[in-house]
């Protein structure tokens, strides 16, 4: 193959479909993946974390697969180059135009040979699916860091055994977004429609199906006139079509002050579409975010049930060196002490890294003499998640506050006021709020957490 001349079209795809040219890195990776490179040998050649080269193909592969229609990745990205050099697409590879329609017909270039038209079956397998994405609201979180077996986990759930409704759950910054981002880019291609939607407006659940019904009905003939649709008619779409639907910050369909995941008044009808989602037979997934999740989802344990939870823990030793790294923090030592203090939690560790960074080697000192940095916007994070609570909640993390080792129920009984049935209540909504750990029949409090609460005026009483 002409290197040249492949980057010269790829370059064409990229900029029909951005409005950009590739840039160095992209051009790196495109050219590394010809050559048979692996990600690890290209960002060695251009001096890059290998994080940063991963993500930079996921974006070329998703930016390819959109604008050729069919399912591009880095293990088949020469292969169908060839396939368009043998469809003679080079020698109109100027002609490409930026076309893109949200619902995926036919994006082809104006005047395509027929030689392209008669091999395009070859290798365009869904083209003859209406794709319909709307990742409006998806965030650009930029370098995406480990998280390689919970991909598959993921992936598999979905894909493999059709799980319906899937929870993703973890501590403030654990990272569930950024794993969400990442699964959604790499198996949005398996769906018909795909939509990814942020609760932060709490919306009822009428305005909700409202929404996603008009977003559905692209494809077809549908009356939206009636003020008040049929029961659920939602169900009605993900039984007809395969959907990926995501709900980010799922917390704001709960109330402040309660146990995790009592609803709001006024939001009690999103516990009957979960229910739907489970009991009735449909081809479609929602993927749940947020510091709280519906108790349907929290009370199932099956490991053949349609629905899953996946609790997010830290980041191994690799990724957290990747984070260094980007900081321009390569001589970190005991950088797995700081992993355990930090809980490998990502946004953790990325504000410790920005602080260190921004303060110099006093930082780094303070750092490796086994102190905890709290660095404000770790606060912030914190007291968000810790002002939903209930009084219970709070007062049974005051009594862990003050224990230095895990304590079981016995002991939490006696030094507390608190109810047996509101203790045990609480105990298990904290684990679902992972605010808490439980070691084999005792209970401990993460030592940031830990941390924040000790360096509150007054603790929770």
């Amino acid at each position: 193959m002409d290197l040249k001349e492949v980057l010269k079209v790829a370059d064409k795809i990229v900029f029909a479909k951005t409005g950009q040219h590739l840039d160095d890195l992209e051009e790196a990776v495109l050219r590394g993946t010809l050559e048979r490179e692996t990600y690890k040998q290209i960002a060695k050649d251009f001096d890059c974390s290998e994080s940063n080269v991963r993500n930079t193909g996921s974006k070329l592969w998703q930016i390819f697969s959109e604008e050729l229609g069919e399912d591009i990745s880095k293990s088949n990205f020469r292969a169908a180059m060839e396939r368009l050099q043998n469809a003679n697409f080079f020698n109109f590879g100027q002609t490409v135009n930026h076309s893109f329609n949200i619902c995926g017909e036919s994006r082809h270039p104006p005047d395509i040979p027929n030689s392209y038209q008669q091999n395009e079956n070859s290798y365009n397998t869904k083209q003859s699916k209406n794709q319909c994405y709307d990742l409006s609201e998806m965030p650009d979180l930029g370098a995406f860091y480990g998280r390689t077996p919970e991909l598959e986990t993921l992936t598999n759930w979905i894909l493999q055994q059709r799980c319906r409704l899937i929870a993703i759950t973890g501590i403030s910054g654990i990272g569930k977004t950024a794993l969400t981002v990442q699964l959604v880019q790499q198996i949005k291609h398996e769906f018909e429609f795909v939509i990814w939607c942020n609760l932060d407006s709490s919306p009822t659940l009428a305005d909700f199906q409202t929404n996603l019904i008009e977003f559905f009905s692209q494809s077809e003939e549908l009356d939206l006139s009636a003020p008040h649709p049929k029961s659920l008619p939602l169900i009605k779409y993900l039984q007809k079509h395969r959907c990926l639907v995501v709900l980010n910050n799922i917390h704001n369909l709960f109330s402040s002050g309660e146990l995790a995941g009592k609803y709001k008044l006024g939001y009690e009808d999103y516990r009957t579409l979960f229910k739907q989602i489970k009991e009735l037979s449909h081809q479609s997934c929602l993927l749940l975010m947020g510091w709280e999740q519906p108790r349907i989802v929290t009370e199932v344990k099956c490991e053949n049930s349609v629905i899953r939870t996946l609790q997010l823990t830290g980041l191994d030793i690799v990724a957290v060196r990747e984070i260094f790294r980007d900081y321009g923090l390569v001589e970190i030592d005991d950088i797995e002490e700081i992993i355990q203090r930090y809980q490998g939690n990502p946004f953790w560790l990325k504000s410790i890294a920005n602080l260190i960074q921004e303060l110099g080697g006093c930082a780094t000192e303070v750092l490796l003499n086994e102190t905890l940095l709290l660095p404000e916007e770790v606060k912030e994070s914190l007291q968000q998640q810790c002002d939903r609570l209930s009084e219970t909640e709070k007062q049974v993390l005051s009594l862990l506050v003050a224990e230095n080792n895990p304590v079981n129920l016995v002991k939490l009984l006696e030094n507390s006021r608190i109810l047996s049935s509101d203790l045990l209540n609480s105990i298990q909504s904290l684990l679902r709020r992972c605010l808490i750990e439980q070691q084999g029949n005792c209970y401990t409090i993460l030592p940031l957490i830990k941390q924040y609460l000790a360096s509150l005026n007054q603790l929770y009483k």
